[in-house]
């Protein structure tokens, strides 16, 4: 499986573009999957649902599934957070695993940077970042410049940089 990102701070775009670059590497013959980073505090479970008691309760794997997906929700319960290579084998195989974030993970990635928001770019100390996608031009660019507007040329870019 390829792997190839998108970093930036919140609010630049990442989720949007994500959603823009799924489609259409998919309708090009591409069995994608993503990987998105959250906060500490995520759960994608509620109180008051049957499987968030069975967490609640002390189970370290909950599994749910109904006749059209499943979702596997795993407690780390005092262990460390899982490696790439770890996650990754966890997922089943496909041509290419979009990762939204994780920006300590090694892989290449377009960082989604926008002046608006205020922050400075991370190019300048992220060896991996191998383009900015954007709609500004950020001083001192040494990468190239992808207009963020632009999502087709951006998947081809994405292409190009994993060989698919």
């Amino acid at each position: 499986m390829k792997v190839f990102g998108l970093c930036g701070h919140s609010g630049s775009g990442k989720t949007t573009l994500m959603v823009k670059l799924v489609p259409l590497l998919v309708a090009g013959g591409l069995r994608v999957s993503t990987i998105k980073q959250a906060n500490a505090g995520f759960d994608a479970d509620k109180p008051g649902k049957d499987s968030y008691e069975h967490r609640a309760a002390g189970a370290k794997e909950v599994l749910v599934a109904s006749a059209k997906r499943w979702a596997l929700m795993h407690e780390y319960r005092g262990e460390p957070e899982l490696s790439m290579e770890h996650l990754l084998a966890r997922m089943s195989p496909v041509d290419l695993v979009l990762v939204e974030g994780f920006r300590h993970w090694p892989h290449p990635r377009i960082e989604v940077w926008r002046r608006a928001v205020g922050k400075p770019p991370l190019f300048p100390t992220d060896p991996v970042v191998v383009a900015v996608a954007s709609p500004d031009c950020p001083e001192n660019l040494n990468v190239p410049l992808l207009a963020l507007d632009e999502a087709d040329s951006i998947a081809r870019f994405v292409l190009e940089q994993t060989g698919l």
